[in-house]
């Protein structure tokens, strides 16, 4: 129940964001390590949000999106294992601070709500480092952690692509 009134609290949120300044859309890949090295092969993500510029080198925002571990699957004589998938939807508060024209440092932070099988999700967070490749595509490095309620802890090494849609400017 938990989950759902904080999807339907950042639902309202991002709605009223309208004509600002850009949407963001992207994907990244990554490498989970720690607890989940073993049961997890790969990540694939989409990531979304509004970000607000608060001046010349800083720019404030929401982030959501929804990422998808790809369990393993193995087996031999004496062990046969299939994991399930793990799989996120992050509502997170998001800055970044531009050190250049083109290079950018930044954090998400905020809750991941587990949409699998008993996966809860925890607190979220993600340090970004970014790099401006053109006027809306930015190259983006990241280190993804979930710290869940069953004290094991989703961590992942990622590299992404993002995109932004400029809004419109109020007359």
């Amino acid at each position: 129940m938990k989950n759902h009134i904080l999807a339907l609290l950042f639902t309202a949120c991002i709605t009223g964001l309208q004509a600002q300044e850009g949407f963001k859309i992207g994907l990244h890949g990554g490498l989970p390590i720690d607890d989940f090295n073993d049961a997890v092969s790969l990540s694939l993500a989409l990531d979304t949000g509004y970000m607000f510029a608060l001046g010349e080198v800083v720019d404030a925002g929401v982030a959501t999106g929804f990422i998808n571990g790809f369990a393993e699957r193995f087996s031999s004589e004496a062990i046969e294992a299939d994991y399930p998938n793990m799989q996120f939807v992050p509502l997170a508060a998001s800055v970044r601070i531009w050190a250049s024209n083109s290079l950018s440092i930044g954090i998400d932070a905020g809750q991941a709500l587990g949409i699998n099988e008993d996966n809860d999700g925890g607190f979220y967070y993600r340090p970004i480092l970014g790099y401006l490749m053109g006027a809306y595509t930015e190259l983006n490095f990241s280190y993804t952690t979930i710290n869940m309620d069953n004290d094991l802890s989703w961590n992942s090494v990622n590299l992404g692509l993002l995109f932004t849609i400029p809004s419109k400017k109020r007359l």
